[in-house]
């Protein structure tokens, strides 16, 4: 059957065809526990990245995974460490075969999670709990901005999944409060945002104090030179999944945008809120253009609320609840803390402030049209603004639909 190709060729390709087979989450090997919890949560049909990044990561491969946001990349190392936990606790008896933690207390981790920001750690943490098999198979939450005491205290009551955010993991184990020579899964999520962030340095110090053995699963939106480097030095001959054009939009998601004077972008925005339905997130420039713009909606009579890095994690958490549920129908956010935002069914990105950089325009439209939902990116911009606009398009290999603003707008 695979006549012409060497053996690694033959196994390559059969490979190839049997993840093509893998249309559904039944046709994966796993625990009939784990099947029967997917059944539950009504995960039926695998996106790309999870029919592409499960079979090898359960073979216990390195992976490594380029796709857009809103591909499903969660369950795609979620599922792999469960099911390698859970066999592991079925295997050893109770209370041997696991090394012990800080003061003696609890067991090791089994798997680590690293992603940029608290509120990507804390929906991470939210999914695993509600997909675990064994409720004594905790995650300790280890992140900036919240007490540090009750995430020292999962730690040491045993949790076998941390996870984290660099700046605080890289803190406890400075200062031997947890040890992770046990770790056997290392998932590096939204690599390229941890690099562009700053945790480069925490990175390298964090896998150092990993065994030399372990499986590394590697995701990141774009594969530029920062982001090979990673993959050089911590990955071994990984799968390589690849889930459309990284650095472009997703197609169901149409792209418009409206030459506007800085002072007639507001008229537009509430414009565009009459005109569509749906919830609406704003991407502005800087904290202050955040409060400004969330405040003057508010006193214009729309549900608007705000995220940025000078609010307290309790207001962006509530900030983001209540913009998931509906109870605020628009959400105005700055470009380092929307890196957390993970909603469903936001149906318009609003560019209010143009984006610096090509990645961070595919980043902000990313957050609407996901799991092949439809969605809108509108971009506004000043007429100073035009070079701007053709650099992202040739960046990006596209070309938006534009409008002129007529003055005034009507509903």
């Amino acid at each position: 059957m695979c006549s012409g190709l060497s053996a690694l060729g033959c196994k390559a390709e059969r490979a190839r065809k049997r993840r093509k087979t893998l249309t559904q989450f039944t046709d994966f090997t796993l625990l009939p526990a784990l099947q029967k919890k997917l059944a539950m949560a009504n995960f039926i049909t695998p996106t790309p990245v999870q029919a592409g990044a499960i079979p090898p990561a359960l073979d216990g491969r390195d992976v490594l995974a380029t796709a857009q946001t809103g591909t499903g990349k969660t369950l795609s190392f979620l599922i792999p460490i469960i099911e390698g936990l859970q066999k592991t606790a079925n295997a050893q008896p109770q209370n041997q075969g696991h090394k012990q933690g800080p003061q003696g207390r609890g067991k090791s981790p089994f798997a680590l999670i690293l992603l940029p920001t608290r509120e990507l750690a804390m929906q991470v943490e939210q999914a695993y709990r509600n997909l675990a098999l064994d409720p004594s198979l905790q995650a300790a939450l280890v992140v900036g901005g919240l007490s540090e005491g009750p995430q020292l205290q999962a730690i040491r009551r045993g949790a076998r999944i941390i996870v984290a955010t660099p700046g605080r993991l890289e803190d406890f184990l400075r200062r031997k409060l947890v040890q992770l020579d046990q770790v056997q899964i290392l998932v590096l999520d939204e690599v390229d945002r941890m690099l562009d962030m700053g945790f480069k340095p925490a990175i390298k110090r964090i896998v150092a104090a990993l065994p030399a053995q372990h499986q590394t699963l590697c995701y990141s939106a774009t594969l530029e030179s920062p982001v090979t480097e990673v993959v050089r030095d911590y990955l071994k001959n990984p799968a390589r999944i690849e889930i459309g054009s990284v650095l472009k939009p997703a197609e169901n998601v149409r792209l418009q945008t409206f030459e506007v004077a800085t002072d007639k972008k507001m008229p537009l925005l509430e414009h565009l809120l009459r005109s569509e339905a749906g919830s609406f997130l704003v991407f502005v420039r800087t904290k202050h253009g955040a409060d400004r713009v969330a405040k003057k909606l508010s006193s214009s009579g729309w549900n608007a609320t705000r995220i940025h890095g000078d609010r307290t994690q309790a207001q962006r958490s509530a900030a983001l609840k209540s913009f998931s549920q509906g109870q605020h129908r628009v959400l105005v956010a700055t470009d380092v803390a929307a890196r957390g935002i993970d909603v469903a069914h936001i149906a318009h990105v609003v560019n209010y402030d143009m984006p610096k950089m090509a990645e961070d325009f595919v980043h902000r439209v990313g957050r609407t049209g996901r799991a092949s939902k439809s969605g809108v990116a509108s971009t506004f911009q000043a007429p100073e603004e035009k070079g701007d606009l053709r650099r992202i398009e040739r960046a990006l290999k596209i070309t938006m639909e534009r409008f002129r603003v007529k003055v005034p707008l009507t509903a």
